[in-house]
């Protein structure tokens, strides 16, 4: 093995499984699988090196790549445990592991872990070995190498490290996520006399010069002084997704080159979004998750799946599912639309029992128990979304015409047909559905969501490019007419027996948006748009417990703030052009007849011939 470890090619260790994420506008805003500045061995403070070899591999400077004495105690630790209770791993085997993550677990990987361990020993010196492994460690938070580390950790060189510093950043690697300072720093500490033991035992450091460590409590930075957003690696996680499962790059290349990842982030709208969602969820325990989106072309602009990103690494942006509530009605109401309803169709808003086929009884009930108690049209009842008017749709279409219209617009959650689906008690994941409110977003055409857009191998060749392949699923004369319609979720026409849903913010909005909210016992949204932006936003809890009815301006506020400075090059056109076949009557908002009080006016949209506009 040896032998042949040594014939086949040398690997290359500086550049692989680099990869370097760049916004938009080509700036870079991240690299991966190593820090941002490879830190020479020197250049690393002796109480570290100590410290992670003590912990890691106290034979690294006498074995060959495998330590075969600490390999037969664990297997007698473990088969008489019955259990795994301890791993022999050396650093130059970690180090493979740092560099090809993408091995899959099997005899095969086994293999290919072998050979390149004992390629590495052949070809490299120890602390060449040792100096890539410090520079492609998992420190958490997003943090790769120890100089990364270094200065999220304690704001400092890696060569200033104090032991107490270097012995906690050591640590770490065994579980980033638990053992990082920032996330628990009990546990951390804990971790870190685990590694000062060991290195008391390899004489690293006396016992007595040990017992003075860890007394008072270290002092953790915590922050990244490149971009110092709680918020961005949810979107580095999500374009690293897209890149594993969309994205068919060679593994060659990026083994043994790296990649250049260029997205579409628009760091001025994450900060943005990052700020506003800072300043509404101060003090809350709820969680939250955003997507904001260019409808135009699929290309998401900016998404946060948390509050903070060092607290909690999961993206509920892409990997939640919750109830959307109400925002189902927007799909609900196209596919009325489609079947011959129209925005001054009518039915009675009361409070009502439904009896399905089989027996089974269904009484849905309006916010806050709230009704009109006669009848109401199609353009109110978006404004006010009344989920009786909704059900009632729902019965005189056949559910199934709901779950076509989403399907059409390129959701893919399998939905069943349940008398609540209209009112949203379906869970679904944030970036599957914002790929259907995008097709509505724009006129009707479909553009698949993407982070990426091109990418690229360290030598500038081009690997892989997004093309854009528009289809025309909906008809854009009734995504028209349900924008328009959507956009009096603001309109103070529509106030009557309660108040358009989005109404708090209607001072805020000085471009026009198609909106609407939803609520849940569990769930606030708000999801709204133009030609030229999409955002959704989500708050709740993980727990799925209940959330304060009061909470809800959240979501509304969180939405007209960021919204409004997401800049696009076309913003004086960032309404939707009239289609010729569309006429727009001036009726009284919540009647839908005509009406001589300029206060309660409203355009109602048709599709010509369709309008039968009733008299006082």
């Amino acid at each position: 093995m040896y032998v042949y470890a040594y014939l086949v090619p040398k690997t290359i260790i500086k550049n692989a499984n680099k990869y370097y994420i760049y916004d938009r506008n080509d700036q870079i805003i991240y690299q991966g699988s190593s820090s941002s500045k490879w830190v020479k061995l020197d250049d690393v403070s002796k109480y570290y090196i100590d410290a992670v070899i003590s912990i890691e591999d106290k034979n690294f400077y006498k074995h060959n790549g495998f330590d075969y004495p600490r390999i037969i105690k664990a297997m007698i630790k473990n088969v008489s445990n019955k259990k795994i209770v301890e791993g022999a791993s050396t650093i130059s085997q970690q180090y493979i592991k740092n560099l090809y993550q993408n091995f899959n677990k099997s005899w095969e990987r086994k293999w290919k872990e072998t050979i390149l361990t004992l390629n590495l020993e052949v070809n490299y010196s120890k602390d060449e070995i040792l100096e890539g492994y410090i520079n492609t460690i998992n420190f958490g938070q997003g943090n790769i190498g120890i100089a990364d580390a270094s200065i999220y950790y304690f704001n400092k060189d890696p060569s200033k490290l104090t032991l107490e510093e270097s012995i906690i950043l050591a640590g770490i690697p065994k579980s980033p996520n638990n053992y990082n300072p920032v996330s628990n720093y009990e546990k951390s500490i804990e971790r870190a006399k685990i590694v000062l033991n060991c290195m008391v035992r390899n004489k690293k450091i006396s016992k007595k010069d040990a017992n003075k460590l860890f007394k008072n409590k270290i002092d953790i930075y915590g922050k990244n002084n490149k971009e110092n957003l709680n918020t961005l690696m949810y979107y580095q996680d999500a374009v690293l997704d897209e890149l594993k499962e969309t994205v068919r790059i060679p593994e060659d290349i990026i083994k043994k080159k790296g990649i250049k990842i260029y997205t579409n982030l628009d760091i001025n709208v994450q900060k943005n979004l990052e700020e506003n969602i800072n300043n509404y969820m101060k003090g809350e325990t709820m969680q939250v998750a955003s997507i904001i989106i260019d409808p135009r072309d699929g290309g998401v602009l900016a998404l946060s799946g948390g509050l903070d990103y060092t607290k909690s690494q999961f993206n509920r942006a892409t990997n939640a599912k919750r109830q959307v509530g109400s925002t189902m009605k927007s799909f609900l109401y196209y596919a009325a639309l489609e079947n011959n309803l129209t925005s001054s169709s009518t039915f009675s808003s009361e409070q009502s029992t439904f009896k399905s086929e089989n027996g089974k009884t269904y009484s849905p009930q309006n916010y806050g128990n709230k009704y009109a108690n006669k009848d109401i049209t199609m353009a109110s009842a978006i404004a006010l979304s009344d989920n009786i008017y909704a059900i009632k749709t729902n019965i005189f279409l056949g559910g199934e015409k709901l779950i076509e219209v989403v399907n059409k617009s390129g959701i893919k959650q399998k939905l069943k047909n349940i008398p609540s689906l209209p009112l949203g008690t379906i869970e679904m994941s944030m970036i599957d559905y914002a790929q259907g409110y995008a097709t509505l977003a724009n006129e009707g055409m479909y553009n698949k969501l993407h982070f990426i857009n091109k990418v690229e191998d360290s030598d500038g060749n081009v690997l892989y490019e997004y093309k854009k392949s528009s289809n025309q699923v909906l008809n854009p004369n009734y995504t028209y007419i349900l924008s328009e319609m959507l956009s009096n979720t603001y309109n103070k026409a529509f106030i009557d027996y309660t108040n358009p849903t989005a109404l708090i913010i209607s001072d805020k909005l000085k471009e026009k948006y198609a909106i609407k909210t939803g609520t849940t016992n569990t769930d606030f949204w708000t999801i709204g748009y133009n030609k030229n932006k999409l955002m959704l936003i989500w708050v709740g809890n993980d727990d799925s417990s209940d959330v304060s009815p009061s909470k809800s301006y959240i979501t509304k506020n969180i939405f007209a703030d960021t919204i409004e400075n997401v800049n696009v090059s076309d913003k004086e056109n960032s309404w939707y052009e009239t289609p010729e076949n569309i006429i727009a009557i001036p009726l009284d908002a919540t009647t839908g007849k005509n009406t001589k009080n300029k206060n309660t006016t409203a355009l109602y949209y048709y599709l010509k011939g369709s309008e039968n506009v009733k008299k006082d």
